[in-house]
């Protein structure tokens, strides 16, 4: 009998700076579950003590709460955290109507009640400080401090938006590793921070059914008509009275450079924490940088 040799390799893997999300979380105490709220199962993630100021952190378009695991750790020092998967997003319910910013304020508000929060700061990224921001201007007791980075909803232009829908309904058709990263190369500039983790992450949420099935209605605030009658006007920004950190990326899209800089302005307390190298992610691209800047600003 003839002996078959099969030869295998393993992928190379740079064991010398080799990174992973659980870096960030392996020693931290912390809490995954899921909550009814709002009628949606939302999932989040909980740190900190109960009995501190509380914070909750919002991610961006088809985000998950991961995106704040190089954060969650220090800022749970300070405060309660909860970090979630937005309606639509992630691997929370993804019901059959379309998610617009009300869809989203409701959520955020009920998950607020669940976790005894009658006040909170907000930490937001894209479309989580456009939530943010909405709530601060109709909920204005519920907020203690803003920090908006990567700010959506105020302006938007057709070829941003047909970007978006482009990008991600070909991510989510074909969910490849290649697809996937392509969206990460708009989110975060410096190809070393584009995680494997995230990538697979976020390929495993695309790859669902109910992605699949509901991705029109996450993407409905990239439609102009939708987009139009959710942006906030400058007035309406004008008038949230929560101190607010607006994160100022370098290298992120011309429009959210634009609306970071507008708000900055018009809200009445507000300051710009410059962040130069970094794109769509700041606090995960540079969380040497953004965890001691935002904790200053909170606890100050």
């Amino acid at each position: 009998m003839t002996e078959t040799t099969i030869a295998t390799s393993a992928p190379t893997i740079d064991t010398e700076n080799y990174r992973s999300i659980w870096g960030y979380l392996r020693e931290l105490e912390f809490r995954q579950g899921f909550v009814e709220v709002a009628g949606v199962r939302t999932r989040f993630a909980e740190v900190g003590s109960p009995d501190k100021p509380h914070a909750i952190l919002l991610h961006g378009t088809g985000g998950h709460w991961e995106t704040f695991a190089p954060n969650l750790a220090e800022l749970s020092k300070h405060f309660h955290c909860v970090a979630i998967d937005m309606v639509g997003n992630g691997f929370s319910e993804k019901p059959d109507y379309d998610y617009e910013i009300a869809v989203y304020v409701r959520q955020i508000l009920a998950v607020m009640n669940h976790f005894g929060m009658d006040r909170a700061h907000f930490v937001g990224m894209s479309l989580g400080a456009w939530v943010s921001a909405a709530v601060a201007v109709e909920h204005p007791d519920r907020v203690t401090k803003l920090i908006l980075m990567s700010p959506a909803g105020l302006i938007a232009t057709a070829s941003n938006m047909a970007r978006i829908r482009a990008e991600r309904t070909e991510a989510v058709n074909n969910p490849s590793w290649e697809s996937i990263h392509k969206v990460f190369e708009h989110l975060i500039a410096d190809e070393s921070n584009r995680l494997p983790d995230l990538i697979a992450l976020r390929q495993a949420i695309y790859q669902r059914d109910d992605t699949r099935e509901s991705i029109d209605h996450l993407l409905i605030l990239q439609d102009a008509e939708a987009r139009d009658r959710n942006l906030i006007p400058e007035e309406k920004w004008a008038t949230i009275t929560a101190p607010t950190m607006v994160v100022a990326s370098g290298k992120d899209h011309g429009e959210y450079q634009s609306t970071a800089r507008t708000v900055a302005r018009v809200i009445p307390n507000s300051e710009v924490f410059e962040m130069a190298e970094v794109r769509h992610w700041p606090h995960f691209e540079d969380p040497e940088s953004f965890n001691p800047a935002a904790v200053a600003f909170l606890t100050r």
